[in-house]
Parts: C-alpha cells; sequence; structure tokens
C-alpha cells in the first residue's frame, strides 16, 4: 500500500464526497504540529475499501449538516482497515506541495496544524495494527514534506484542547509513534514538494465538535 516517501491516499472523488460549502484556505506554510484524533465510533471489523469510504461520506456529513461547517474538518482519515483517505478539500495537493489547508479540527489550532482522523474509540481498545501501520506512515511522509521533528510535532487533539481524544490507549501510544516515525525517517528517503498552487480560500471553521454524538463523544 505504501512506498517509502508517501502512503496511497483516496482522493475525495473516489469516496465520492460532496461539494464543500466554499472552497478551503490553503495558507502558503507548513503546519507545525500533527494532531492525532480517534472518531470515537465503533470499533468496526470491516476493514473493506467500502466500509472506509462511507466512513469519510459520514464524516463529512455530520461535519457539514450537524455542525454547519463548511466541509469535513480533518485534513486526512485512517480506517481500521489502515486506509487513508484526503479529509477537507485541497488538502492533498496543499500537503503535496508543502502548504497546509485550514481545518476545522482542533480549536483555536487550526491555523498551523494539521489533523488525522483515526476510525475507532481508544479509550481502552488497543490500536489495530493495519490503522498503526498506516498511521506512522502517514506521519512519517508529513514529517517528511514539512520538515518536522516527530518528537515535538506528532501531538494529540487533547494536548491543545479539554478533550478525552484520541483516547487514552492511543494517546499513551504516541511516544512510540514519534519513535517508530524517528526510524522510519532515518531509513527512508525524503519527498520533495511541488511547486505551491497558489490556492486561496475562506478560512473555515476554528471549532471542534463530535463526528457522531449518537454513537459517543469525540471530546
Amino acid at each position: 500500500m505504501f512506498t517509502a516517501e508517501a502512503p496511497h491516499v483516496y482522493t475525495r472523488a473516489q469516496w465520492n464526497a460532496r461539494a464543500p460549502k466554499r472552497p478551503a484556505k490553503v495558507r502558503n506554510r507548513a503546519p507545525d504540529h500533527i494532531i492525532v484524533h480517534h472518531t470515537a465510533t465503533a470499533n468496526s471489523n470491516d476493514r473493506s475499501l467500502a466500509h472506509a469510504f462511507a466512513l469519510s461520506r459520514a464524516i463529512q456529513n455530520i461535519h457539514m449538516r450537524k455542525n454547519h461547517w463548511d466541509d469535513t474538518g480533518q485534513q486526512l482519515t485512517i480506517s481500521r482497515g489502515g486506509i487513508v483517505m484526503e479529509g477537507r478539500n485541497r488538502s492533498l495537493r496543499a500537503i503535496r506541495a508543502g502548504d497546509l489547508v485550514v481545518g476545522a479540527q482542533v480549536l483555536h489550532h487550526n491555523q498551523h496544524t494539521i489533523g488525522i482522523e483515526n476510525e475507532g474509540t481508544y479509550t481502552s481498545r488497543a490500536v489495530p495494527g493495519s490503522l498503526w501501520r498506516s498511521l506512522t506512515e502517514v506521519c512519517v511522509w508529513l514529517c517528511r514534506v514539512y520538515n518536522l521533528d516527530p518528537a515535538s510535532a506528532i501531538v494529540g487533539h487533547r494536548d491543545y484542547n479539554n478533550t478525552s481524544c484520541p483516547g487514552d490507549a492511543l494517546y499513551a501510544r504516541l511516544p512510540a509513534l514519534r519513535r517508530s516515525v524517528a526510524d522510519r525517517m532515518e531509513s527512508a528517503p525524503s519527498p520533495q514538494p511541488s511547486p505551491s498552487t497558489g490556492d486561496n480560500g475562506d478560512t473555515g471553521d476554528d471549532s471542534w465538535l463530535p463526528l457522531f454524538p449518537s454513537l459517543g463523544n469525540l471530546g
């Protein structure tokens, strides 16, 4: 699924995203932190591509219809099967250019962070291996593209806001994630960002609400 340079990321067109209310704002700068989230949804055993795509559509529907955001809040989503998907519009192109799409994934800190939504609830349950491997490779990719030090750049949602996200079990593994990403970066070549597209758009929403209130609180 992955190369040393970058994971395979399914685009919004592939998971059949709705059109956003307005284009996301793109900042000509790198984020300084990668925010790890969990969706606080059921720990599904379905590892299929169809399930992953349905997850992305469900997140977008909640964010747009219930939270009244312009689009999906996070920039990237990973299913429990390890399938990586583009989140907010323009995110994938911005990452490849070394730029930042302004999301709506961490209160008061969307202007300088990038968020990864991980399917499941990890208050006590372990993260599946397929998701963990993908999360590691995604963080390697982002740290290389943005020239970030994983030791300080990879954090949990709770490090910025008063929330239980990404759950005690996943949060406890963040030190291991930082070490794994650092180890991988030492052995993988660094991808080069393509020239900036110069996209501009609205700032988006600087707020966070639960993804699926009926299934549990994300925090």
